[in-house]
């Protein structure tokens, strides 16, 4: 049997944790490894136009999976352009192990072509960054981040010289079992006694979920009925607690609606639960608030808490639900429900007359029919800026459907190479891109990449013609807009010259069928959607002292437009409540 080389030795570890498929561009100093991965079975190479699509695919196949999902980038420019997709991945927590490639070992240091240090640059975005410079640094090297990637649900960054990757690797060198799976982490038995004591003192709380309560869907909706706790969510949140959720007030920030704030600010204990919500002008001062979280890093850098939990949510909840008493009393619940679907009946009128007929369409409307023509348990990933807004509105989710975005990182073109890391898990799960025109086109060199693989993701363009979020940021600081007009070309020719389907809307009338055609086609295909770039109608009163990303200091609505099915659910909770 031939000895094997580094690279190929690094690949057989990839395989053995659990990776199937590595994304990014060939280059030179990746030669070996890519070499290795073609004569390696379990695994394959994915060839990206951009290596920042490369580490987006590599997030969103880690976020839907679960797995470890890898990508790679060649030495200097190569790799560096990996570093938004893992700042992406590290702060959504999915377990991404990165590739960097770099300049010949005996040339580092001197100012070689191409020459960046990668093992320092990607410290701030990973858990672990560091060169192999030496192949008796092998496997333990490689082992040891795979275990940051998955034991800290983040980012880690091997640096490797192309000249090491081919040199043979150390005979007799210790390969040890790898950790591929997170354990649940259930509090101690002092914590879980003072949250029961806070609990039951309590007259009226509320909860506050984020993207921590995945698979804790039963235990939130079972203790919030036991103490009669109105529900509220982050974004990151909604597809795993709003759904089925009797208890649901909406949700908080920005681009809220319902009574999500109301209540968490009306409630004498506030419970986060897995959630990092960074928007603290959101968050109450003036009640007591616990925060149960899984990363210990988290508790308390928002909020002023009175008591924080390490933990995982649904065991926190487990151990809750057998120990609090039972409350009887739900006037307070009752109310914030009232008040979540009067403030949804408040704006959903202002988008429910005759939007069928009116041109520029209304992107409210095209999301909407996008929400109810999807598959059941289609994935969408989503632009930031507007496609957030349309996405937290009018997205239903129901426990089989995902929402994947760049919610914590804010990054623009994320949607596009999210959904195709997302479509490589399962070419027969609908996959759909809620892309904007400005997103879309900084990143559309990869919509080659659904081509050439023959993806059936389907793109869904809202064209506005501009950077609607940035010129909602001017605006409500009182600035004119400027810079934020693009000069688009016809999107869906550009789709169909590259070999995919392609249609344009401009009416109304035109868009279910167009849609509809678009999910029927066996590959990939896009949806140039003309939208209206006045869509958004701003209140009138407005703080001066407002806008930093999407964080407010002192108003707690900006945006105000449709809600779509979400008014449904509210009324259908109203029944719940006991008339008298």
């Amino acid at each position: 049997m031939a000895k094997q080389n580094v690279a190929e030795q690094f690949v057989d570890i990839l395989v053995r944790a659990g990776v199937r498929r590595m994304y990014g561009v060939v280059g030179d100093s990746l030669n070996p490894v890519v070499d290795a991965i073609r004569r390696t079975g379990g695994i394959e190479w994915i060839q990206v136009r951009h290596e920042e699509t490369a580490a987006f695919a590599a997030g969103a196949e880690a976020q839907i999976t679960g797995r470890l999902a890898a990508c790679a980038g060649s030495c200097g420019p190569g790799n560096l352009h990996l570093i938004n997709g893992l700042y992406d991945a590290q702060r959504s927590m999915a377990p991404v192990l990165a590739l960097a490639s770099h300049i010949p070992s005996s040339e580092i240091g001197l100012g070689y072509f191409q020459e960046t240090h990668p093992d320092q640059l990607f410290r701030e975005c990973s858990h672990y960054s560091e060169l192999i410079s030496n192949p008796r640094q092998m496997p333990r090297l490689l082992q040891t981040a795979v275990q940051h990637a998955i034991g800290r649900s983040g980012v880690s960054v091997v640096a490797l010289p192309g000249d090491v990757a081919s040199l043979p690797a150390p005979e007799k060198a210790v390969e040890h079992a790898l950790v591929t799976a997170r354990p649940t982490v259930r509090p101690g038995d002092g914590e879980i006694d003072k949250l029961v004591r806070l609990v039951d003192e309590a007259d009226r709380v509320t909860l506050f979920c984020g993207s921590g309560t995945a698979g804790a869907h039963a235990e939130v909706m079972e203790f919030a009925g036991r103490v009669k706790a109105p529900v509220g969510h982050a974004l990151r949140g909604k597809e795993w607690i709003q759904y089925d959720n009797p208890y649901d007030v909406g949700m908080s920030g920005l681009l809220g609606y319902g009574a999500a704030y109301e209540a968490t600010h009306e409630c004498d204990l506030l419970i986060l639960l897995g959630t990092d919500f960074p928007y603290n002008a959101f968050l109450p001062d003036d009640v007591k608030i616990v925060q149960v979280d899984i990363r210990p890093e988290h508790l308390g850098r928002r909020s002023q808490l009175d008591l924080a939990v390490w933990g995982d949510v649904r065991e926190t909840l487990r151990a809750l639900n057998t120990r609090v008493r039972a409350k009887t009393d739900r006037a307070f619940l009752d109310r914030m429900l009232k008040k979540h679907a009067d403030a949804l009946e408040g704006v959903v009128r202002a988008y429910t007359r005759k939007v069928e007929k009116h041109t520029p369409i209304h992107p409210e409307y095209v999301a909407a029919v996008l929400d109810e023509l999807a598959d059941e348990d289609a994935v969408f990933t989503v632009d930031t800026g507007m496609c957030n807004v349309w996405a937290a509105r009018y997205l239903s989710p129901n426990g089989k459907r995902r929402i994947i975005g760049s919610f914590s990182h804010g990054s623009m073109a994320n949607a596009l190479p999210q959904a195709i890391g997302a479509q490589f898990t399962d070419r027969g799960r609908q996959v759909v891109s809620m892309s904007g025109d400005g997103g879309f086109s900084m990143l559309m060199g990869d919509f080659l990449t659904l081509v050439q693989y023959d993806l059936p993701v389907k793109v869904v363009l809202f064209n506005n013609s501009s950077l609607g979020m940035v010129e909602l940021e001017m605006l409500v600081s009182g600035l004119p807009s400027y810079g934020t007009t693009n000069r688009n070309p016809d999107f869906a020719a550009i789709a169909r010259a590259a070999g995919a389907f392609g249609v344009r809307v401009e009416k109304p009338k035109q868009l279910t069928g167009a849609l509809r055609d678009a999910f029927r086609h066996p590959g990939p295909a896009l949806v140039d959607v003309v939208t209206d770039p006045n869509a958004l109608s701003i209140p009138p009163r407005i703080s001066a002292e407002m806008v930093t990303g999407f964080a407010l200091s002192a108003s707690k609505i900006v945006l105000d437009g449709g809600v779509g099915r979400m008014i449904q659910m509210a009324r259908s909770n109203l029944r719940n409540v006991p008339r008298p």
